[in-house]
């Protein structure tokens, strides 16, 4: 059972923002996707429990039936996909008393911060929305996925992974640039994908350091890694509380039409907003996204 509240319909409804999404499927009131489960790759059906409160899978790969450790890592991703692991009645808590998020925990309650669990993919889709629009990196992204990921074929849909960083290593910017990248963003993803093809950057690393400002400064040393990115991958791969994208404009935006501000808050006065908000930046700061969907 999920921790503190869930409703499985208000995961639904932002999963399918986009049309153009490429790595999993929302029909009416199901997700499909081909997920990765330790050493193999099971196709899922994934729907909500009783009232709406727990999360439910079935696997429509027959051989995953019998195999129960499969079964059992195509779980542990799901939770962590969907974050069940939260106690979210402690977020709940604090923004009771705040006149910007209380509403938004009404409006949206049972949210839970949808995640990314593949550092590679989470580093990726950042690194290829920085300075566009949410339309544009769908787009970039299905290039991406569908020139260089694995697919597989059921019942008249394609499903795909998204690439390994060993499939992408061994790529050159002139192999990305086609797909729309611009050459710097290109080598953003190069040099990413050889960091954790060669083992230099690897998920259960970052998650060892524990403190977000040491994650932060380990990923800002990356080629084409600024604190927006890092935070982003902070809060939806690492699932660290305090993780505070300061510098996003989609944030920026969501408070500017809360609070009704003639110009968009600088990373400094959100920082001042957020002051009470200490232990749950992440959190707040999905919610105060989720206004713009």
């Amino acid at each position: 059972m999920p921790r503190g509240p869930f409703r499985f319909s208000a995961a639904l409804a932002y999963m399918g923002r986009s049309e153009n999404e490429c790595l999993f499927y929302v029909d009416q009131d199901r997700v499909y996707k081909w997920i990765e489960a330790g050493n193999e790759r099971v196709l899922v059906e994934i729907f909500g429990g009783p009232e709406d409160r727990t999360v439910r899978l079935r696997f429509l790969d027959e051989a995953a039936h019998g195999k129960p450790q499969t079964r059992m890592a195509a779980a542990r991703y799901v939770w962590e996909w969907f974050d069940l692991g939260t106690d979210l009645d402690a977020f709940y808590r604090l923004a009771e008393s705040d006149l910007l998020l209380g509403p938004l925990t009404h409006r949206f309650y049972g949210l839970r911060c949808i995640g990314i669990p593949d550092l590679f993919e989470a580093l990726c889709w950042a690194i290829l929305g920085q300075q566009i629009n949410l339309a544009f990196a769908y787009t970039l992204k299905r290039r991406f996925v569908e020139s260089y990921g694995a697919s597989m074929a059921w019942d008249g849909r394609t499903y795909w992974t998204f690439p390994t960083p060993e499939a992408i290593a061994g790529l050159s910017a002139a192999d990305l640039t086609p797909l729309q990248l611009t050459s710097k963003k290109a080598e953003y993803v190069l040099e990413t994908a050889a960091r954790m093809a060669d083992g230099r950057l690897t998920k259960e690393r970052l998650l060892r350091l524990g403190d977000a400002q040491e994650v932060e400064r380990e990923l800002t040393g990356i080629r084409g890694i600024g604190p927006w990115t890092a935070h982003y991958v902070m809060m939806r791969c690492l699932r660290l509380p305090s993780a505070f994208p300061a510098g996003d404009v989609g944030l920026q935006n969501a408070v500017k039409h809360l609070i009704g501000m003639d110009s968009k808050p600088t990373p400094a006065e959100l920082r001042r907003l957020a002051a009470g908000w200490s232990g749950f930046e992440a959190y707040a700061t999905f919610y105060l996204w989720r206004v713009l969907y």
